[in-house]
């Protein structure tokens, strides 16, 4: 079965006033796996997440996600592999405000013809994965977004990311708004609804608490060196 994630021999640098690099040796997430990623502020989850979705291309090595060699491929053509082979879920969500609830989660679709045709009736499972988040329908239907508490738009958030079964869930620390046990009550429903769209699960997270859930966690350090400098 293809990996959802292999990354090979990678180094990536970002380059302004302050120098911050990034190499990775090896790093691979099974297909239908759920990987935790622990990591610091500044430890560089963030530039890993942004090399996994293909924002950014290593300066050297291999990034494969689904088969797909990244390096090598048009911007344009990693724009519509990401939207429609991995579903984001950002630490600030990004939610259109103006929008509604089914709107924001109905967005993905808009750019991503393969995983739109996986939705038989996009209304009705925009609604079976915000109930199964915990999400009532009329709020869905009718709210505001920007009517909604955190943890409301963070299972709006979950459900855009999820809509369409992509392949890969990108996770980068979802939960950090959250009090603990409304953090342990999204991970269960989060968890079990990518189980449930045989998605491989990726969260990047500072909260070793977190970590019970996956099936595997993994301390940035132990698989990336970071370096600063001086321009």
């Amino acid at each position: 079965m293809t990996a959802a994630v292999e990354i090979k021999d990678v180094a990536f640098a970002w380059r302004g006033r302050t120098k911050f690099s990034l190499a990775v040796p090896a790093f691979s997430v099974a297909a239908g796996e759920r990987v935790f990623l622990l990591g610091e502020s500044g430890s560089g989850k963030s530039t890993l997440l942004s090399l996994i979705c293909g924002i950014n291309l290593p300066d050297e090595g291999e990034v494969v996600v689904a088969g797909a060699r990244l390096v090598g491929m048009k911007p344009a053509a990693r724009d519509t592999f990401r939207a429609e082979n991995i579903g984001v879920i950002f630490q600030m969500f990004n939610l259109l405000p103006y929008a509604s609830p089914l709107e924001n989660i109905l967005l993905p679709l808009s750019f991503a013809p393969v995983r739109r045709r996986r939705v038989k009736d996009d209304t009705a499972e925009a609604l079976r994965l915000t109930t199964a988040l915990g999400l009532p329908e009329e709020l869905v239907l009718q709210a505001d977004t920007t009517e909604l508490s955190i943890g409301q738009q963070q299972r709006v958030a979950a459900a855009r990311a999820l809509i369409g079964r992509p392949k890969l869930i990108v996770a980068d620390e979802p939960t950090s708004s959250l009090d603990a046990s409304a953090q342990e009550a999204f991970l269960s429903l989060l968890i079990g609804q990518a189980a449930e769209a045989d998605a491989s699960l990726i969260m990047v997270s500072h909260d070793r608490r977190l970590a019970t859930q996956f099936d595997r966690q993994i301390d940035l350090a132990d698989i990336a060196l970071v370096t600063r400098g001086g321009s």
